[in-house]
């Protein structure tokens, strides 16, 4: 049986053939939350950077957002992935207090988003990155598009590859194709440092609804986020469609606006 990371690093190395992820000299930044899914996504792009056949480097950054004024201790992250050769960038934020104590947010989610993202983009270029990658999962995708579809009806999700005009970086999201057991069970294997997220709405959102939703489809049918994927993947839709030579099988044709999906 393969080894959890190795199948972990396997799908990764799929998903970024099937969606041009990694270019030859990249230099990508990985956004680490000190989550599990971000600490398997950095500890696996390190380890596949060694061997896969397009030369590509990578660097770290976590934003800590002060959460209740206190600041978060990453060096247990910053001691591994300097041992995998990745540089670990911490920069400490007071996105939780301008959005739990200044603005008050009642709902929080988006404007934390937002402005974390501003602050990853921020680093990344400092850095000389030329993309952004996020530890996004296959449930995340299949609870996405779940959400978009029950709460504002409509078909959409995230996508594998997106272009940034506004700060001329690609997103990327390489854990795609793995499911959350999978990236937990190649975290427990390597005995991976997570630090518990500090945010005081963890838990009580609307993504934990839909998530308890794909989970009882699943008990059901084993199979049920890999035929979301594949429906989303024949559909083409915002991205999904598998590459050939970096091209999309549908929609070639397509001329792409700014702030797109490749």
């Amino acid at each position: 049986m393969q080894a959890p990371l190795q199948r972990l690093e396997g799908l990764l190395r799929k998903a970024m053939q099937m969606y041009t992820l990694i270019e030859p000299g990249d230099v990508v930044c990985v956004g680490v939350s000190g989550g599990k899914d971000s600490i398997a996504l950095a500890v696996a792009l390190a380890n596949l950077s060694k061997y896969y056949e397009i030369p590509y480097t990578v660097k770290a950054v976590t934003l800590d957002p002060g959460f209740f004024g206190i600041e978060t201790d990453y060096s247990e992250i910053t001691t591994l992935l300097q041992a995998k050769g990745v540089p670990h960038i911490v920069q400490r934020t007071n996105i939780g207090q301008v959005v739990f104590d200044i603005r008050k947010e009642p709902n929080p989610c988006a404007l934390c988003a937002n402005l974390r993202r501003g602050a990853l983009h921020t680093q990344a270029k400092l850095l000389g990155c030329n993309k952004v990658a996020l530890g996004h999962h296959l449930d995340d995708v299949v609870e996405t598009f779940y959400m978009n579809l029950f709460g504002e009806g409509r078909i959409g999700c995230f996508s594998p590859k997106t272009w940034l005009s506004r700060s001329e970086l690609t997103l990327i999201r390489p854990l795609v194709l793995a499911t959350e057991q999978e990236v937990i069970r190649a975290v427990r294997s390597q005995n991976l440092p997570v630090i518990k997220n500090p945010c005081p709405a963890d838990g009580a959102t609307e993504r934990a609804t839909t998530k308890e939703f794909v989970a009882q489809r699943s008990k059901a049918d084993p199979a049920f986020r890999q035929k979301t994927l594949g429906a989303m993947q024949k559909a083409g839709i915002d991205g999904w469609a598998p590459q050939e030579n970096g091209v999309h099988r549908k929609n070639n044709n397509k001329k792409l606006p700014t702030d797109t999906v490749l």
